[in-house]
């Protein structure tokens, strides 16, 4: 081969090199993970949404108490987001519920074994119908629910700690009414005396000769996220369980549902308002009730659930 020959090779071999080698390294080197968005809690109610097959209506609800089947959270590891913007971590003591605002605390209390805890409730579940609560791992733990399985459990909401939540984070848009204040004239006022027996607030000069109290103190803070361990040991009352369908205001319409899927009316509510829920069961295991609540779904009984009674 001539010189030219050679020369040519070699030219075109490197421009072949300089064409390919940055394609190289840009396929070795990989470019970094986008970093995890922050966490950014916030108060929420939500819309009715489908889970599981079932509908569920959230409510703000701050005298809520029920009773039914709990179980434990799937997750292993720390780091997914929550229905309001929490990040779920399976040591914390936390819960799922379908229905009460975000976040919440409950207290809750396993009836096998009688310990009692107080959870925050920051996320949607179980998934499963007839479940009631969805248990962090930790929570589980400490209640006695085993992974895989269920337990009969009480809840009711703490409601000065959930209130306080829910003033001190961020709501959406459109969740707080503004109330323009009425507008007022100048007001004459005097001192007047003490009642007997009591003792006037200390008072204290302003510039200008005005007076002021002494302030108010200030509002308790919320309950942090990180709750705090604490276990309460009472005896264990474990319940029976039933099927709760719908409850009515008419006899004959309670007796319609309860003939078409097999159960039965009972009277309940106050004197003078009586109310017709119908109901199947005692049932002996969890499996029998869970076989009864799909029958009720399947037959349209979408606000059939398990309780304990």
């Amino acid at each position: 081969m001539s010189g030219g020959g050679r020369r040519g090779g070699a030219a075109a071999r490197g421009a072949l090199l300089a064409a390919v080698l940055p394609l190289l390294a840009s396929a070795c080197v990989r470019p970094p993970p986008p970093p995890a968005s922050a966490a950014q809690p916030r108060y929420t109610v939500g819309e009715p949404y489908a889970m599981g097959g079932v509908w569920s209506y959230p409510r703000e609800d701050f005298t809520l108490r029920e009773t039914g089947l709990a179980v434990v959270a799937a997750d292993a590891r720390a780091g997914r987001r929550t229905a309001n913007g929490e990040t779920h971590d399976p040591g914390l003591l936390m819960a799922a519920h379908r229905t009460v605002q975000l976040p919440a605390i409950l207290r809750v209390t396993n009836l096998e074994t009688g310990r009692e805890i107080l959870v925050r409730a920051n996320d949607r579940g179980p998934a499963r119908p007839g479940r009631v609560l969805e248990l962090s791992r930790r929570a589980a733990a400490l209640l006695g629910v085993p992974e895989g399985g269920t337990a009969q459990v009480a809840l009711a909401i703490e409601a000065e700690p959930s209130r306080r939540l829910a003033a001190a984070l961020p709501q959406p848009e459109g969740t707080r009414l503004e109330i323009a204040a009425a507008p007022r004239g100048p007001v004459q006022s005097e001192a007047l005396a003490p009642p007997p027996g009591s003792r006037a607030a200390p008072l204290r000069a302003l510039s200008g000769g005005a007076v002021a109290t002494t302030p108010e103190e200030a509002p308790p803070a919320p309950p942090p996220e990180r709750l705090p361990e604490t276990l309460w040991q009472g005896p264990a009352r474990p319940g029976r369980l039933y099927l709760q369908a719908s409850t009515f205001l008419s006899r004959a319409d309670a007796q319609r549902q309860a003939t078409r899927i097999g159960a039965r009316v009972e009277g309940t509510g106050r004197p003078g308002r009586p109310e017709y829920r119908v109901r199947l069961g005692p049932f002996a295991t969890v499996a029998e009730a869970d076989t009864a609540l799909e029958r009720a779904l399947r037959s349209g009984v979408s606000d059939a659930r398990i309780l304990i009674d």
